[in-house]
């Protein structure tokens, strides 16, 4: 989870670099991401404590995720969320090595959790 006070301070800082900078600066991609890399079931943990209730991880059925959606959305676009929850399931949003430690540079102070 990445919280928007960070997505915002980042965000100002390098258009404000890039402004100020003598010349065109190359591309950059910044990855974007929180202090902690969180799982299905440690998100439910948390939910659980805020709720003072159980909330239970719903597992990696895409199936289940699809008719899920499509119940609140149309049916074509249920379709269309089903292989970007298959990609978030087969590669995960795992930060690179070194994502927190150059977020926390850029904003000189460590990130929201």
């Amino acid at each position: 989870m990445v919280d928007a006070r960070d997505i915002a301070g980042v965000t100002a800082i390098e258009l404000i670099r890039r402004d100020q900078a003598p010349g065109e600066l190359p591309v950059e991609t910044i990855n974007l991401v929180g202090p902690d890399t969180l799982t299905g079931s440690k998100a439910a943990a948390i939910w659980s404590e805020v709720l003072g209730r159980p909330i239970i991880y719903g597992g990696d059925d895409l199936g289940g995720f699809e008719q899920n959606m499509a119940t609140f959305m149309p049916k074509w676009t249920a379709y269309e969320m089903r292989p970007m929850a298959q990609r978030y399931v087969s590669d995960g949003m795992i930060p690179e090595t070194d994502d927190v430690a150059r977020l926390t540079r850029i904003l000189s102070r460590p990130l929201h959790t």
